[in-house]
């Protein structure tokens, strides 16, 4: 007997993977982002819309602005594959859209990333905005730099600093020395575990070091806990051992007037305490755009905003 309800999945599946073919195989761009918006939203992603357009204007070698104004690109040869690749990368492995076009906006440049290197995000260009009220050549240091996003947006803006970048991994620092080189900017860069080997010259300290406990791992999106270094994310039980660890070695260190920190929900009283106990006197905290005590600062005196001299 035939089976009706059988044959009617089969063809329902046989009109959506045509329906797919025919975006896949289209000309312009109007039609490729369509099928490539489905199936990101359908894999659960966060910003389909945003995404297939980043990665479609990578690889057609345009702005995201040229391609939102004319819809009608054509995509053909190469570019559609290439398409067809990253919006698998995105949906299927839910890959970074950073990582599948390798860079990633950051204060005023445009940073290499990848795998080896945590994406930086919005929220930490707060400790970019602490310190550019340090006096005029301060010496200043960003402990676990990654990409060297916070250190070079610093030196970038403020080009009289002295600024240094340290980070444990070799592989991230590889990244970081080739965003330098690239943007030339001019960073020094240390292999450091925090501060062991480190130099006592710096007048201030700010760390985006890892601050998620164990325990919340199963909680993270899947274009962290899968892609984004886990050394980076991170940080024992209560996700502070790496800030614990820096604070600790910061109260022998009484040439270091500020400290400032990146740290996640919740933590800033916590890690407020620690950087009290550590010799910092003066500690308060910075809230990002979406409220959050994102960014805990401690001062041992006033650092005093100089005139730019």
């Amino acid at each position: 007997m035939r089976d009706h309800a059988r044959d009617e999945r089969l063809d329902a599946a046989s009109e959506r993977r045509a329906g797919a073919s025919r975006a896949w195989g289209a000309h312009s761009a109007r039609d490729a982002l369509d099928g490539a918006i489905t199936a990101i939203a359908a894999a659960g992603c966060e910003t389909p819309r945003l995404d297939a357009e980043l990665l479609l204007a990578d690889v057609l070698g345009v702005s995201r602005a040229q391609l939102i104004a004319d819809r009608d690109l054509a995509v053909e040869g190469p570019a559609i594959r290439a398409f067809q690749d990253a919006v698998r990368r995105r949906a299927v492995q839910r890959e970074p859209v950073a990582y599948i076009v390798g860079r990633r906006g950051f204060r005023r440049l445009e940073l290499t990333v990848d795998e080896r290197v945590l994406i930086p995000r919005p929220e930490t260009e707060l400790l970019v905005e602490v310190a550019l009220s340090l006096s005029y050549g301060a010496h200043l240091l960003d402990v676990g730099t990654g990409s060297g996003a916070v250190a070079l947006a610093l030196k970038d803006e403020r080009p009289d600093l002295d600024v240094a970048g340290s980070e444990v991994s070799e592989e991230a620092l590889e990244v970081a020395r080739a965003n330098g080189r690239r943007l030339g900017v001019d960073v020094r860069w240390m292999s450091a575990d925090l501060l062991d080997g480190v130099p006592d010259e710096f007048d201030a300290v700010l760390a985006n070091l890892p601050y998620v406990a164990d325990s919340e791992r199963a909680e993270l999106a899947p274009e962290i806990s899968r892609h984004e270094p886990q050394g980076a994310v991170f940080s024992g039980p209560e996700g502070l051992d790496a800030i614990r660890g820096l604070l600790e070695q910061l109260a022998r260190r009484e040439r270091v007037e500020l400290v400032a920190l990146e740290v996640g929900a919740g933590q800033a009283p916590a890690v407020a305490r620690l950087t009290r106990a550590a010799g910092f006197g003066a500690v308060r905290s910075q809230r990002d755009l979406a409220g959050i005590e994102r960014v805990v600062v401690g001062e041992r005196e006033r650092v005093v905003v100089g005139e730019r001299r």
